[in-house]
């Protein structure tokens, strides 16, 4: 009984200093709910843009995959590819959009990198960036932000990546195969815009890098057809040249080359964050248990400190 009358005493006392210092928690609970809101409102809307797309690969590499399965040591020992499957293209697919060397060909192809670098934000009533003059002057059109070394003046294509990775994601259904494509801008234009631009872009690079392997791979199989007299080994050489004028021909004639689109990215109409009212609600949340935690630690620690000082 004796505990459990101290118990209550606590209990009562705990509830006694709270209310004692309630002024103390209203106040930091509703600054704190302020400051969140003055937060929540300056944070720029962001709108997320993206395609669903898929490998085409296995709507055109039966032939080619059937001849693999029957010449690949012979291939693979005159140095020539046939190919791989459809999950070692999908993954070639993703790791090629998210490498540094097609970003920095992204940048010098569609010139992305004033609106990812210099953007203030996006004016809704016109649809037009706003430019931050800080950062990029649009007049000179020129870069005029002042940055410490080894930052240059116009941003290089690491600190670029940097930040475009922070608005970029590509992600694959394990169990359909299926490729999302995002990216996030303050421009919901910009944001699809980007997005289909990835797309062709990435289906262009692929489709140029087959094409100048192939051509190779021919060269190389002809000269080897001339230099030898075994039979055999020629109708070999002369079925690999027939199937690499075909991954040539495939690849001039399909503009979509590797991923081919199952739903194209549209111009978002709502944002996709910052979610407003999560932050406030969290913001006075936090606000409060801190307030709790101050009076709490106010009345035990700093009363004990000044008994033990006296």
């Amino acid at each position: 009984m004796a505990l459990l009358d101290d118990d209550e005493i606590d209990l009562r006392e705990l509830f006694a200093v709270l209310w004692a210092g309630r002024l103390k928690i209203l106040a930091v609970t509703v600054t704190a709910a302020l400051l969140s809101v003055v937060v929540a409102l300056s944070l720029p809307n962001i709108y997320r843009a993206e395609a669903l797309v898929v490998s085409s690969e296995s709507d055109s590499s039966g032939g080619l995959s059937a001849l693999a399965g029957q010449f690949g040591g012979l291939a693979s020992l005159a140095g020539v590819s046939l190919g791989s499957g459809d999950s070692d293209r999908t993954q070639l697919g993703i790791e090629v959009l998210q490498s540094r060397q097609f970003f920095a060909d992204f940048i010098a192809r569609r010139d992305v990198l004033v609106p990812l670098m210099a953007t203030a934000k996006w004016n809704s009533a016109t649809g037009e960036l706003v430019i931050d003059e800080d950062i990029y002057n649009t007049e000179q059109q020129r870069w005029v932000r002042e940055v410490e070394p080894p930052r240059t003046r116009q941003p290089s294509v690491q600190e670029a990546y940097a930040e475009f990775v922070e608005l970029f994601s590509v992600s694959q259904d394990k169990k359909s195969g299926m490729v999302t494509v995002a990216v996030e801008h303050q421009s919901p234009q910009v944001a699809q815009q980007w997005v289909s631009w990835l797309i062709d872009d990435l289906n262009t690079t692929l489709r140029e890098q087959d094409i100048a392997e192939a051509e190779r791979s021919i060269t190389y199989l002809q000269q080897q057809v001339r230099e030898t007299n075994v039979a055999d080994l020629q109708t070999l050489f002369f079925g690999l040249i027939q199937k690499q004028t075909e991954r040539v021909m495939l690849a001039k004639v399909r503009d979509q080359y590797l991923f081919k689109t199952i739903d194209p990215a549209v111009v978002p109409e709502l944002k996709s964050k910052p979610k407003r009212a999560l932050i406030c609600l969290l913001g006075t949340l936090l606000g409060g248990m801190l307030a709790l935690f101050w009076v709490l630690f106010d009345h035990y620690a700093l009363n004990r400190q000044r008994q033990e000082g006296r």
